[in-house]
């Protein structure tokens, strides 16, 4: 049994910046990498530190410099950097069995008993991968198998992954290329930054009515599935109104279209619940599970309602790493640290401090057009000016800097900053990580106002 003090930290300590960041190792090793390694995420680009290690909510780079961490490994170390139970639950099976294709093992089973009873309603046909857009092709095979049509309408600015039909999902940027043929995109709620110039509930939320307008005159009416991020995450934390899931489950229900629910990054407690389609009561016919699955171990799912399980034989589903013995474990060890130590009542309760903080932010910035978010899914617009509601990427750039040079490492997007602190933090150190942003949105201010 490991200590459930392991992450503990002495607040006046961290964050602890020693050198000038990047460092000199961090400049060194970067610059040596990127000879060969192409296409980094923008969040190195701006800030090309290198970590040598974590434990909890704090990361380590090679020149000793230490960091809150709210970025979570970009939403994957919810359980905080090498939990001992799964560090121990991995490396058990590293050294007993690595891989044995797709046949069952003890720990598979386990697994898979164990993932039935935590999803919602009667999503227990499973398969089980290496990585969430792997997952996100499978659910869509699976979507047409059970249906017998090959359509999909996706949402704008979603991400879904990497691969041509997760990219057909949701085209962020013109340099994915094109949208393969029979995938279509509808608008959803933003209600900040409301596609229709609506405002709710006076929209009587307009956004289905329009999908409804999508499927009878874009469509071939032909459709598969309605495809979604329950909260976006790349876009920023947009949070629906909550009538929207409920309302989107009936339209589906009406076309006989199934409603596909891709939570690679908003399941395992980031939002508050175990699954975020939890927090409207609506419960889809496919859902994608990953990221924080394995904590930090490449290890996703693709579930089916059982009423269409069996198709998942006619999908070819079997995959050379999904369901490995080391990732088994993972997920299983994750699964019972987020029950025992009640991670999403933890969740909830974080969110809402940091959430209170981030509105008194809001209301002392005047580039601080919006914070919002559910749990420790989270995150800050920034606008040249809150009446035209401007984005201000120059602006999200800058702060991003600072608040990293301050020992706080994050996601950018564009004008948007993302928070996914672990779920484990001490509000201390949550509102810690605050105070940096607020003082680096300061600076800011008067560096580009």
């Amino acid at each position: 049994m490991y200590d459930r003090d392991w992450a503990k930290v002495d607040i006046n300590k961290v964050p602890s910046i020693k050198t000038v960041v990047p460092g000199p190792k961090s400049k060194e090793y970067h610059d040596r990498a990127s000879k060969y390694m192409k296409g980094y995420s923008s969040q190195v680009k701006l800030f090309p530190v290198a970590f040598e290690s974590g434990k909890g909510s704090v990361l380590t780079d090679v020149d000793g410099n230490d960091y809150i961490d709210f970025s979570s490994g970009i939403y994957v170390t919810g359980l905080g950097h090498c939990h001992p139970k799964i560090s121990e639950a991995v490396a058990h099976y590293a050294g007993q069995l690595m891989n044995c294709h797709d046949f069952t093992t003890k720990i598979k089973m386990e697994l898979l008993e164990k993932l039935a009873e935590v999803t919602q309603g009667d999503l227990n046909g499973i398969q089980l991968y290496d990585s969430g857009t792997t997952a996100v092709e499978a659910g869509l095979r699976c979507a047409r198998a059970a249906t017998g049509n090959f359509e999909f309408i996706s949402f704008w600015r979603d991400f879904h992954g990497k691969t041509m039909g997760s990219v057909s999902l949701a085209m962020v940027d013109s340099s994915q290329g094109m949208r393969a043929p029979g995938f279509y995109q509808a608008p959803r709620p933003n209600c900040y930054r409301c596609p229709f110039k609506m405002t709710h509930p006076e929209c009587n939320c307009f956004c289905v009515d329009f999908i409804e307008n999508v499927i009878l005159n874009e469509t071939s009416q032909q459709l598969a599935a309605i495809v979604l991020e329950p909260v976006q995450g790349w876009n920023g934390s947009v949070v629906p109104p909550d009538d929207y899931m409920p309302n989107l489950r009936a339209l589906c229900d009406k076309y006989g279209i199934l409603l596909f629910a891709d939570e690679v990054l908003t399941g395992m407690a980031r939002t508050g619940k175990m699954f975020c389609m939890e927090h409207w009561d609506t419960i889809p016919d496919i859902t994608t599970i990953g990221k924080g699955f394995g904590n930090g171990f490449p290890v996703t799912a693709m579930c089916v309602s059982d009423k269409y399980k069996d198709v998942i034989e006619n999908i070819s589903a079997s995959s050379s790493y999904g369901g490995n013995p080391m990732a088994c474990a993972a997920a299983l060890a994750s699964l019972e640290v987020i029950e025992d130590e009640n991670l999403c009542e933890r969740s909830e309760h974080l969110g809402n401090i940091m959430l209170n903080r981030m509105e008194k932010i809001k209301d002392s910035h005047p580039i601080v057009g919006d914070v919002r978010g559910k749990g420790c899914l989270l995150a800050i617009e920034l606008v040249k000016d809150k009446g035209t509601k401007e984005p201000f990427e120059d602006a999200g750039k800058l702060v991003y800097r600072k608040a990293f040079e301050k020992g706080l490492a994050w996601v950018p997007s564009r004008s948007t900053l993302r928070l996914s602190p672990p779920l484990i933090m001490d509000d201390d150190m949550a509102l810690k990580g605050l105070d940096i942003i607020d003082e680096a949105i300061g600076e800011v201010e008067k560096e580009l106002l």
